[in-house]
């Protein structure tokens, strides 16, 4: 790796310009978007910061290889057309993975600046970009002559979406199914409108419309058609399902009124958006809210649950905070909006009253013992330490899995 030398390197800040945001006491009272974006002279700052690396590691963290120092360099020159056009050349969705991708762990994490100081703030700077070109109008490429193919894409997530305007600009035609009502996948259902405005999802899908892809929303493949089916009238067929069967822990209680998958909690919220008044959509409004885990997903529940008027959000997760998976920035405006976090801790039973609606979440306090196969240290129950936690809703977020309903008469596949 580049060594931390040299007279442009010693002239560099080593803190990110930072994010404006909504503060804490305001945002938590409605969905609008947390961070708020940087303006042009943020921009310009955080852009001189890049090194211009010879051999730039951060692309090497890109799952899409984003030329980040080209692009970065095109900002520094205020070029913010050319500097959307040279990301958009391997990335098809910038407005979105510039507010969402974990650039902390991916190009962030390998960034030479990181050494000393902070890494410069690609993904800040991405956003920028996509919001720019939002602002001035989306321009298409030019569509190559049609090859005659025909490909199906089963789900419009973020890799369905990807993957159907990456073949629609090879020259493909394209029909995206989608099981849901509207498009999106994830970034529709799950994401929250404070972490991902629905707008620029509609945006991106908007966009993909205009390479030719057609989609086919209401429509369950498994279900209307066959896989089978479909490699009769497709010449390839990209599954991009994603994980959308809910796991819960078993316990007992977790039948009763008010208990969540934060599957269904936050598909009711965000695309359904139970928390407008002008929807018909129903939710449980709890004054005392557990949230089971430590991921994004139980976040995006926790920060949810308050916006929607609950007077105590709690996250109960068995491990320490230096296990959480969720993205840090998360974690910390979540403690920024009053989330309590009960860490080493473990649910054992859901209470209920006579009518089956959720009380109180019984909980048992954990220790870490010795690394499990994930690398992390494997919570041991506390003998004796059982508590209670007052909850009339409680959110399950545990993790996924892909719903086996696609293969459903395509079991040999």
């Amino acid at each position: 790796m580049q060594e931390l030398n040299g007279e442009k390197t010693s002239k560099v800040k080593k803190e990110r310009t930072p994010m404006p945001e909504q503060p804490a006491e305001e945002r938590k009272k409605n969905f609008n978007e947390v961070a708020l974006g940087y303006a042009k002279e943020d921009a310009l700052a955080e852009a001189s910061r890049c090194l211009s690396c010879k051999e730039p590691k951060c692309v090497e963290g890109c799952p899409v290889n984003v030329d980040i120092p080209g692009f970065i360099k095109l900002v520094c020159e205020e070029d913010f057309a050319g500097a959307i056009e040279k990301i958009k050349g391997t990335n098809t969705l910038p407005a979105i993975c510039g507010r969402v991708c974990p650039q902390e762990t991916q190009c962030e994490a390998l960034c030479v600046l990181g050494k000393k100081g902070q890494p410069v703030a690609i993904g800040r700077l991405e956003r920028f970009c996509a919001d720019y070109e939002r602002k001035q109008g989306v321009k298409v490429p030019e569509i190559p002559k049609p090859t005659g193919k025909k490909v199906a894409v089963v789900g419009s997530g973020p890799a369905g979406l990807t993957a159907a305007a990456d073949l629609a600009k090879l020259g493909h035609k394209v029909t995206v199914f989608e099981s849901l009502h509207k498009a999106g996948g994830v970034l529709s259902y799950g994401i929250p409108e404070f972490r991902l405005p629905k707008e620029i999802v509609r945006q991106e899908v908007e966009y993909i419309q205009q390479l030719g892809v057609e989609f086919k929303s209401n429509y369950i493949i498994g279900r209307i058609k066959t896989l089978d089916e479909l490699c009769d009238e497709f010449d390839a067929i990209f599954l991009g399902t994603g994980a959308g069967l809910p796991s819960f822990m078993g316990i007992p209680g977790e039948n009763f009124n008010g208990v969540y998958s934060a599957n269904e909690f936050l598909t009711r919220v965000n695309l359904m958006k139970a928390y407008d008044s002008e929807y018909d959509t129903r939710v449980r409004l709890g004054k005392h809210v557990v949230v089971v885990g430590g991921g994004n997903v139980a976040m995006d529940a926790a920060r949810s649950a308050l916006r929607l008027g609950a007077e105590e959000v709690s996250i109960v997760y068995r491990r320490g905070e230096d296990e959480m998976p969720a993205r840090r920035e998360e974690i910390e405006h979540a403690k920024e909006e009053g989330i309590t976090f009960r860490l080493l801790t473990n649910p054992v039973r859901i209470l209920g009253d006579e009518k089956f609606n959720a009380t109180a979440v019984e909980c048992i306090k954990m220790e870490l013992g010795e690394p499990d196969k994930s690398g992390r240290r494997s919570p041991v129950p506390v003998e004796g330490s059982e508590f209670t936690i007052p909850a009339d809703v409680v959110v399950i977020a545990i993790g996924t899995s892909p719903n086996p309903m696609i293969f459903k008469g395509s079991e040999g596949l």
